[in-house]
């Protein structure tokens, strides 16, 4: 082994945290709801990805393979039993700020999405939110793509029930496929 090979990977692997961060991140929040979280996810991410970057032969599937270690991550917190987790208040001392129309129905659908059961809720944001193919999903999440179409179906299913009825007009997508014609 060369003397500045490690050196060289380090770089690589700087390079590649500094231009994926903001894409992970976003998918880890998306999947847990809290920015908190997501950074705790995205720091677990990271440091299994250090451990294992000078071993990594296919460097062009890196997003993929950061992709599932964040999904495994957050399913794998939410096996713990609920005694082992942290209780936050339910509110912070200060007032929030005042959402905006559109801040809202994202903040109401992120609302609903924390009732969508881990899996399905993993499922919705693989597929709706990083935009990944049936056969793509699967692969991340490591099942078949029945269980992708299914587990999609049923977690659309849940954050229709748990939308009010008028958030759904501005979610042409979640709206039953009758309504959409």
């Amino acid at each position: 082994m060369e003397p500045d090979a490690g050196a060289r990977w380090e770089d690589e692997f700087v390079a590649y945290v500094a231009a994926s961060s903001a894409y992970l991140r976003a998918t880890a929040f998306v999947l847990c709801g809290d920015w908190h979280r997501a950074d705790d996810l995205l720091q677990v991410t990271f440091l299994k990805l250090y451990r294992v970057w000078p071993r990594l032969v296919r460097r062009g599937e890196l997003d993929g393979y950061a992709r599932r270690m964040i999904v495994r991550a957050f399913l794998s917190e939410n096996r713990r039993k609920w005694r082992s987790r942290e209780h936050l208040p339910g509110e912070l001392p200060d007032g929030p700020a005042a959402p905006e129309s559109d801040h809202a129905q994202r903040l109401s659908v992120r609302a609903a999405l924390d009732g969508v059961p881990p899996k399905q809720r993993a499922v919705l944001v693989l597929r709706y939110w990083d935009d990944l193919s049936v056969e793509e999903t699967a692969a991340v999440l490591g099942c078949a793509t029945g269980t992708v179409k299914s587990q999609s179906a049923r977690g659309l299913a849940t954050l229709r029930k748990l939308l009010d009825p008028h958030q759904l007009g501005y979610f042409p997508s979640l709206a039953p496929q009758e309504e959409r014609a």
